[in-house]
């Protein structure tokens, strides 16, 4: 998909995060930025202590405007400020720095519902949410064993028949998984051709919905060296190799698969923009290593575009200024080149 450039901004709705982390901060510093307070419709969402909370930590005063609700937020004349909608779900005296209780993790459901509710109602073109703390959640109320389950059923994606998945990248680099929150004797499981092929077909659309014109994909190999002919495994022979072979008669360059601790290296190096992995760190554990104060996670399969940072709340730092905006920075950005995509569908 090419993006047309002159196309009204995005609107893009920015959450805070668990209020027991670090995500007050990271935004206040996110929004401290021109060129990010330039690059769209920035919609933020939020108790507004815990707002000016991370404003106060963070060490800057940003300028906000105070608008009703999502409807206003295409028109409102905002003269390039963040557009601030006050919500009141979560007490000061409740929330406290390094704590995953159930408060928090109510805020932070109940504001990403409204966030949907938005992209759904085409009042809001892509959502970054601020880290969050899945303990706080599942206490809090979140049926679903992570958030990316909970979006997709809210929005109604059918798991029946629609695939979906996080991605995780670092720059240009990007990866998703056939499995993800599991157990690793259960990967083998989620193992078929089906999955593999969807998943592949998924991140290489992605890609271009993110302004790669020409996406290489990459396939990991699930065993040690391959499988090595059979002789450690048979999954590639068995199953991997045809669905590769499959979407290439389907008209996917999809290439692999490749020995999973040297695939990162050709990608690492150009030669691919996506891998396709087994299992959760098989590709989380190269990601990080490769940059982790820059990762972001992609809710992939989704109708509407979510991000976040890929690392967590970091309870040890939060409250004491020290946390690296840089990631938000990325998620921030690929929210905006989706949210284009989404907003021209």
């Amino acid at each position: 998909m090419s993006l047309n450039s002159d196309s009204p901004q995005a609107v893009v709705a920015l959450t805070l995060g668990d209020a027991g982390g670090i995500g007050s901060e990271l935004i206040a510093k996110l929004l401290d930025k021109a060129d990010v307070r330039e690059s769209a419709r920035i919609v933020l969402v939020g108790d507004r202590w815990q707002w000016e909370q991370g404003q106060s930590i963070a060490g800057v005063s940003v300028e906000t405007i105070d608008i009703k609700g999502f409807s206003e937020a295409r028109t409102f004349e905002n003269a390039g400020k963040p557009m601030f909608i006050e919500v009141n779900t979560l007490d000061k005296s409740l929330a406290k720095f390094s704590d995953a209780n159930q408060y928090c993790g109510r805020s932070v459901l109940e504001i990403l519902n409204l966030c949907m509710d938005a992209c759904v109602a085409k009042q809001a073109d892509a959502i970054c949410f601020g880290p969050l703390n899945k303990e706080a959640m599942k206490v809090g109320g979140l049926k679903h064993e992570d958030e990316l389950h909970h979006f997709a059923e809210y929005l109604g994606v059918d798991p029946d028949k629609n695939y979906f998945c996080e991605f995780n990248t670092l720059g240009t680099l990007w990866t998703s998984r056939i499995s993800s929150h599991v157990p690793l004797k259960d990967v083998t499981q989620f193992l078929d051709r089906d999955r593999i092929k969807d998943a592949g077909k998924l991140i290489y659309q992605s890609l271009l919905t993110n302004g790669i014109q020409s996406p290489k994909v990459a396939v990991a190999a699930l065993n040690p060296h391959g499988g090595d002919g059979g002789t450690c495994g048979r999954e590639e022979i068995d199953i991997i190799i045809p669905a590769v072979k499959e979407l290439n008669d389907e008209g996917f360059p999809i290439d692999g698969p490749f020995p999973a601790d040297t695939i990162f290296l050709k990608a690492r190096d150009g030669e691919y923009d996506a891998v396709v992995t087994m299992y959760h760190d098989q590709g989380q554990i190269a990601i990080k290593l490769l940059g982790f104060e820059r990762g972001v996670t992609v809710q992939g399969g989704l109708p509407v575009p979510i991000t976040t940072p890929a690392h967590g709340t970091a309870y040890d730092i939060a409250g004491t200024n020290q946390a690296n905006v840089e990631a938000t920075y990325q998620a921030f950005n690929i929210a905006v080149r989706m949210g284009k995509g989404y907003q021209q569908q």
